[in-house]
Parts: C-alpha cells; sequence; structure tokens
C-alpha cells in the first residue's frame, strides 16, 4: 500500500491524537479520553474533505 506523502500529516495527527487519547484513558482521565479521542474521526473527515475531488455534474 502507498502512502500519499500529501495526506501523511493527517494520518499523523490523527494516529497522535488516538494515542493521546488512549494514554489519558490508561491514567485515569477518562473524560479527557474521551473528548481527545472524538477528535480522531473529526481529523480524518477534514482530511477527506481536504483531499476530495469536485465532482462534475452535466
Amino acid at each position: 500500500m502507498k502512502i500519499n506523502r500529501r495526506k501523511l500529516p493527517i494520518y499523523i495527527a490523527a494516529g497522535a491524537s488516538f494515542l493521546f487519547s488512549v494514554s489519558l484513558w490508561f491514567f485515569g482521565m477518562k473524560d479527557e479520553g474521551v473528548f481527545v479521542g472524538l477528535w480522531v474521526p473529526s481529523i480524518l473527515a477534514f482530511g477527506a474533505y481536504l483531499f476530495a475531488e469536485p465532482s462534475r455534474n452535466e
């Protein structure tokens, strides 16, 4: 699988957010862990929006 270099920062940000969320959860800050965990799909959705091709309706 080849990863597009333009998308790499999005993947890194989502992965870092996930790891930070898990670490918060296991260090006892469960509410903060859930809050940060909600960033992951938001970051990935923003990346999908950023790199989406415009649709052509003819």
